[in-house]
């Protein structure tokens, strides 16, 4: 062997030494990821059909842990407190990482620093809805009935501070009108006053909104995500009445800050295939849910400073005070 070659060798091997052992032969055990929601919602969902394959791929199992309540709090603070070795992930929400720093006076973690980006998941869209009885079928006309009556319409939601308050709020900012909001903390209750005609209108994630725009028992305005979807093609974006408006509910897969990048990195190459994967696509798109594929985690960190930023000047127009 040559002298080279035996140097060459040598160097090799040293810096093999110098890697932790954790980031040689990892993944060795099974890997937890995180989710802030209850088992059986769209998230929980959503994160067990897209970390099955992962879970191939890596040759270990993988976990699903369910730490609802607190508006995503309970469920963040477990992952943002979790050993940075590359054994917990945390399947993070738009709300997690970036409504809730501007609707709470004090987090127990900090959703920009406690975390790095690993992989996008998908995003869903919202939309805007009307009991058949209104007359408005589009929304400058809905502005215009709010003008003209005053008083007459308002919106069913799950509150001021999450997503469907803070877009309906958005809208009248934009709108220039006072259409009252309903607060709901049994969302499935507001939707039934707005089909009854009890509310006039509501703000729906896809999912949620599907049955009963089918069976026509509410009619959707307009999208807010910034250009028409696949399945509701006649339904304008809000984009198309306010220039720029894109809002949508989000997931993504982040891990705590330190996690080795070679973890990260394999993740996310892992991660690029699965979510190219037509099969995976139809099922997301068949629970209203989209995605553009997982991004690199230098793209998915850009992704969610942007959110971070848009929501914080929507919370700043509308006047949203934390607590």
């Amino acid at each position: 062997m040559s002298t080279f070659a035996r140097v060459s060798l040598s160097l090799l091997a040293l810096l093999a030494a110098s890697l932790p052992a954790s980031a040689q032969n990892w993944p060795s055990r099974p890997i937890r990821v995180i989710v802030s929601q209850a088992a059986g919602g769209t998230p929980d969902i959503i994160c067990r059909l897209v970390t099955e394959p992962l879970s191939r791929a890596l040759g270990q199992q993988i976990v699903v842990e369910n730490r609802p309540g607190g508006g995503n709090v309970i469920g963040a603070q477990a992952a943002a407190r979790a050993e940075a070795d590359g054994y917990t992930l945390f399947f993070a929400t738009a709300a997690a990482l970036v409504t809730n720093p501007y609707t709470f006076k004090s987090l127990p973690y900090d959703a920009q620093k406690d975390f790095v980006p690993v992989a996008m998941i998908a995003q869903g869209v919202f939309l805007v809805l009307a009991n058949p009885d209104v007359p408005a079928k589009t929304l400058p006309e809905l502005f215009a009935l709010a003008k003209a009556e005053p008083g007459k319409l308002s919106f069913a939601t799950d509150g001021p501070k999450n997503f469907s308050g803070m877009i309906a709020a958005w809208l009248n900012k934009l709108g220039g009108t006072q259409i009252a909001q309903v607060p709901y903390s049994n969302m499935p209750q507001g939707i039934q006053d707005a089909i009854a005609g009890r509310v006039q209108l509501t703000i729906l994630a896809v999912p949620s909104a599907a049955a009963a725009v089918a069976g026509g028992k509410l009619r959707p305005l307009a999208v807010t995500s910034a250009q028409r979807i696949p399945g509701y093609e006649n339904v304008p974006a809000v984009a198309e009445t306010f220039f720029g408006f894109n809002f949508t509910g989000w997931m993504a897969l982040v891990a705590p800050t330190g996690t080795p990048p070679e973890a990260v990195q394999r993740i996310n190459r892992e991660m690029q295939t699965i979510m190219r994967d037509p099969a995976i696509v139809k099922r997301l798109r068949d629970i209203g849910f989209f995605t553009e594929g997982a991004g690199t985690p230098k793209s998915t960190g850009q992704f969610i400073r942007a959110q971070y930023e848009g929501w914080g000047k929507v919370v700043n127009e509308i006047g949203l005070q934390p607590e």
